[in-house]
């Protein structure tokens, strides 16, 4: 079992930044491809980032490359996403997710095992 729990998401106005924080839980950390994943009231889930066990491979969705980064540091058990020149279009609630069985760096929610309970950002225009 993994437990996952987000933090760092608030009210920032547009070209701001923020950076999200999710805290795993769990000895096989460093095992687990993570991803971040994000939700709009009326829309559905949507690939955000995605960033492989040992750190050195990374996805990006096209509307966040550039502006967004994901990293982690597995000393920590913990996953980031940076987020950068912030949009109103970014307003939503955030969810990191754990991907156990070590299928890649995937843009699908379905194979992620573990989500966090998410976190709001908004981004006032």
């Amino acid at each position: 079992q993994v437990q996952l729990v987000e933090s760092g998401g608030g009210l920032v106005q547009a070209g701001g930044s923020l950076k999200l924080s999710c805290a795993a839980s769990g000895r096989t950390f460093s095992s687990y491809d993570m991803g971040w994943f994000r939700q709009a009231p009326g829309k559905e889930r949507e690939f955000v980032a995605a960033i492989s066990g040992t750190g050195r491979s990374t996805y990006y969705a096209d509307s966040v490359k550039g502006r967004f980064t994901i990293s982690r540091d597995n000393a920590k058990n913990t996953v980031y996403l940076q987020m950068n020149s912030l949009k109103p279009e970014d307003t939503a609630v955030y969810y990191c997710a754990a991907e156990t069985r070590a299928f890649g760096l995937i843009v699908e929610a379905g194979p992620y095992d573990y989500w966090g309970q998410g976190t709001q950002v908004t981004v006032s225009s």
